[in-house]
């Protein structure tokens, strides 16, 4: 996104560049050809930087520290101290803050050849005399260091003044007598460096997170600006390659979302009939269905600035940013009007506000939901911006956020029909390389219930499959095997399987084939498989029939077909094992449905309790009594129980064909259609429909 600050919409350019200077930002990212390497090139000597001067600010402090151009003080005991004393050495001692006494020397003792002053008579460059100090000495108190002093030249002065005559002894005494000076001393490269260190080091600091916050919010993510929005820019400047072209399977989405489109582009076309267009459009449906790639088919096609942010970017742990983020994205936007937003995931800000009274004033969520009903029509202007956002669970939106004038339309992007499904294909199949004989069609009537996302999956697993065979062109089969490694998941040959388990699983998936294949409305099977897939130790492929509304009888053929693989292991074996337990989740959900939800018991009624809006705000739970949910659960009872002995009577009837098809299955793992038609031979109550595999179910055992 291009920053603002620096940036001339009218003309599309940096004012750096304007000038004719490099746009170079320290707080900002890198470009791919830094300053410093531009001014190389034109000067061929590298730009001074002058962050080098902090640095040596900062080492010749540090080396103040450790350098001393007095010349070089040596450290010496007590003893060589009173030695000094007793040879009359020492011209002056000078106290330190009452901490050390620095000695000077006689300078005729320096020079006189004395090997104890060897290593301090000279200093520096040129050898020159060193005038002091020569020696250091640390003691503990001032007390105690002039009573050992005291002592030391006594026994000293009484040494020489032994058999001396009391003028001589005077003046030995004088001669020789100790001039002790104290001196207060301060380290003002110490005390400049503690005063400075500590800035320097917070001034570091904050360049440095100033630098990381901004590399990580890409110009918004600076530390005083979580208060700005994270939209993405897409403009003139900044070219989106997606077009409406490329968005197959949405005729009627793409219907209203051109004619914001084409509002944008030829506004007079609908203001000279007095019409508005509307402010916003919710995208709504499945995932994988299309709705971000509509949108960004927008923002190629629009031609206008189109703003992206997702509804997380709204979301921080710091309270009101979320708020602040919605003004400041609407504030961009006007200023940029005609324009559009893209919301993404707008469930994330949008959810249904509680009632709550210790969390509800004051969740952050809820407050960034009302800035942003506010932004979206509110006292305020809002003309030349116009909404798009997309979720998959409009559900749990606020109705407040609903409403006309906020999102005028609710465009429902649905899973793809059979046509919808071609156009898919035709889309994804352009950059592979195939067979010409492969049919789209074909392809498209063995997918029923993929999203444009599962079909995006599907083409691009069969290159991956292709290429790993070593082939150099996609064929029909890897098509085929895509579709299976999808949705029923990898093969598992190497699974250990008992030989009884595998007879299990071997009737239970032939039940399964002859109750779908005996029942009329029941979806009629292609393949079934007993090699384990994902988690499913057998599988079995049905090509449902693509209805909108589904009668009594039809639901009622899918329970009983479901509950084949646990009748036949009752039939054959007299037991059943714990392998139907996704046969059994889909037919109690499935029963449950009938009666509570359409309305398919005679008991129950015309009733259904099914909440679309999923507000529940009457309701203080079940919207039922407990006597009505114990004659549901009865019903559903009474209806699973009944398509089970359903069942179980057509695997009765037809036993030695079931266990014909189950002896064929341990052979070959693997069965299709034309086996069970040389078993069972033409379903009589068939469709005319073609003979091809379809949706792949798998089917745990």
């Amino acid at each position: 996104m291009t920053d603002n600050s620096s940036y001339n919409p009218k003309e599309g350019k940096n004012k750096s560049e304007e000038k004719g200077k490099p746009s170079w930002d320290p707080f900002n990212k890198p470009s791919d050809n830094p300053p410093d390497q531009e001014d190389k090139k034109k000067t061929g000597r590298p730009r001074f930087n002058f962050y080098w001067i902090y640095a040596i600010l900062i080492v010749g402090l540090i080396g103040m520290q450790y350098f001393s151009f007095t010349g070089e003080v040596k450290e010496i005991e007590w003893s060589t101290f009173q030695e000094l004393i007793a040879k009359h050495d020492i011209q002056k001692i000078m106290v330190i803050n009452n901490k050390v006494a620095e000695i000077y020397i006689k300078k005729d003792r320096l020079v006189s050849g004395d090997t104890l002053f060897k290593d301090v008579k000279t200093r520096g460059f040129g050898n020159s005399i060193n005038p002091g100090p020569h020696f250091a000495y640390k003691f503990l108190t001032v007390d105690i260091f002039n009573k050992d002093i005291k002592e030391a030249q006594d026994r000293a002065i009484a040494k020489d003044t032994a058999g001396k005559t009391p003028d001589q002894i005077q003046e030995i005494k004088d001669k020789n007598r100790l001039i002790i000076t104290p001196n207060e001393r301060r380290n003002w490269s110490g005390d400049i460096l503690s005063y400075i260190l500590p800035i320097v080091i917070l001034v570091g600091a904050w360049f440095l997170l100033m630098r990381m916050m901004n590399r990580g919010g890409g110009g918004a993510g600076q530390i005083f600006n979580f208060g700005k929005s994270k939209a993405q820019l897409f403009d003139k400047n900044t070219t989106v390659s997606i077009t409406f072209l490329d968005v197959a399977g949405l005729e009627e989405a793409k219907v209203e979302v051109m004619e914001i489109v084409d509002f944008l582009k030829n506004p007079k076309k609908y203001t000279q009939l007095g019409g508005k267009i509307p402010k916003g459009a919710l995208l709504v449906g499945p995932p994988g269905t299309g709705k971000t790639l509509l949108a960004k088919a927008v923002a190629g096609e629009a031609k206008v600035p189109f703003f992206s942010i997702s509804g997380s970017d709204f979301v921080e742990m710091f309270v009101g940013v979320g708020a602040s983020r919605v003004r400041d994205l609407f504030k961009q936007a006007k200023e940029k009007a005609p324009c559009i937003i893209f919301i993404d995931e707008i469930d994330a800000i949008g959810r249904a506000r509680g009632k709550n009274i210790m969390t509800g004033s004051n969740d952050e969520r809820e407050n960034t939901l009302n800035q942003l009903l506010t932004e979206m029509d509110g006292f305020a202007s809002n003309a030349g911006v116009i909404i798009l956002a997309a979720t998959n669970r409009a559900d749990v939106l606020d109705r407040a956020l609903l409403r006309a004038g906020r999102f005028d339309r609710t465009i429902n992007v649905e899973l793809p029909d059979i046509e919808e499904r071609k156009a898919i294909f035709a889309v994804h199949m352009r950059p592979l390389k195939m067979d010409n004989s492969i049919n789209v069609e074909f392809l498209a009537k063995q997918t029923p219930g993929f999203s444009g996302a599962d079909i995006a999956n599907v083409c691009n697993e069969s290159a991956l499959i292709a290429a790993r065979k070593g082939k150099e062109i996609i064929e029909k089969q890897d098509f085929l095997d895509a579709i299976d490694r999808i949705v029923g998941g990898l093969e598992k040959r190497t699974k250990i399987i008992s030989p009884a388990e595998k007879r299990v699983i071997a009737f239970h998936e032939a039940g399964h084939a002859s109750i779908s294949w005996l029942l009329e409305h029941a979806h009629p099977l292609v393949k079934v498989t007993i090699v384990p897939r994902g988690k499913a130790l057998g599988a079995a492929w049905y090509l449902p029939e693509e209805r909108q509304i589904t009668t009594f009888d039809q639901m009622f053929d899918e329970l009983t077909a479901a509950l084949g693989g646990r009748a036949a292991e009752q039939v054959i074996f007299g037991k059943i094992s714990t392998g139907a337990l996704n046969d059994l989740e889909k037919v109690t959900k499935s029963a449950y449905a009938m009666i509570a939800y359409f309305g398919l018991n005679e008991k129950i009624g015309n009733i259904s309790f099914y909440d679309s809006t999923g507000q529940s705000e009457y309701s203080f739970g079940k919207p039922y009594s407990e006597k009505t949910a114990e004659t549901i659960d009865n019903e559903v009872h009474l209806l699973v129980e009944k398509a089970y002995d359903r069942a179980r009577q057509k695997l009765r009837e037809n036993r030695e064909k079931v266990e014909a098809l189950a002896d064929i299955l341990l052979k070959k793992e693997v069965i299709f259609r034309e086996d069970l038609e040389a078993i069972f031979g033409k379903r009589p109550f068939d469709l005319e429909r073609e003979d091809l595999p379809g949706e792949a179910i798998p089917l745990p055992v």
